[in-house]
């Protein structure tokens, strides 16, 4: 069974480090787990990366977070994967820095990337796990903020919650987004 998870973010070095990008640095340390590397392929950098008796396929999109829904639709249907079979790993300001929550879909709370998908998929129900970056930033400051770098506090629990992030991916293609929830979701 293929699965395709999307891991958001913008691409180039001024990006990288950003808040904005923990999608990108998820599938990453998936891939740097099983020592894959991406290729650069139309819309995106993509990976493939086995796990038991399913198969994922890792997206970084190239098109930038704003118009992250062409990629998406363009790797569900190359790879022909249905809706149930999407992930979506995206930065939420809603969250406490390393909160993870997997949702079944919703609504897209003012995210670009999100609302973009939404719009060319043309349907909210598509599986999110949402990866809190906090929202310690002055009224108006949203902008500099998720395009800010993570500060040290932040860095210093960012791998082990990367790898918190990781084990859900992995949940959510063996056992489904159900358990994956109910499992993860509490703590």
């Amino acid at each position: 069974m293929n699965h395709l998870i999307v891991g958001l973010g913008n691409i180039g070095d001024e990006y990288a480090a950003t808040r904005h990008n923990i999608g990108f640095r998820v599938v990453d340390a998936l891939a740097k787990e099983a020592g894959l590397t991406f290729e650069d392929r139309r819309y995106g950098f993509v990976t493939t990366l086995r796990v038991k008796n399913q198969t994922l396929i890792l997206l970084k999109p190239s098109t930038y977070m704003n118009l992250s829904g062409n990629a998406v639709r363009y790797w569900m249907g190359e790879k022909k994967i249905p809706v149930e079979n999407l992930l979506v790993v995206v930065d939420d300001l809603a969250l406490p820095f390393g909160k993870l929550r997997m949702k079944p879909g919703g609504s897209e709370a003012g995210h670009n990337g999100l609302r973009h998908i939404t719009s060319v998929l043309g349907t909210q129900q598509y599986a999110r796990l949402r990866f809190g970056i906090g929202c310690d930033f002055p009224r108006g400051g949203q902008v500099d903020y998720v395009l800010g770098e993570f500060g040290p506090e932040d860095l210093s629990h960012m791998d082990e919650r990367i790898s918190v992030a990781c084990d859900m991916v992995r949940s959510f293609a063996l056992s489904g987004i159900q358990f994956t929830m109910n499992h993860f979701n509490q703590k």
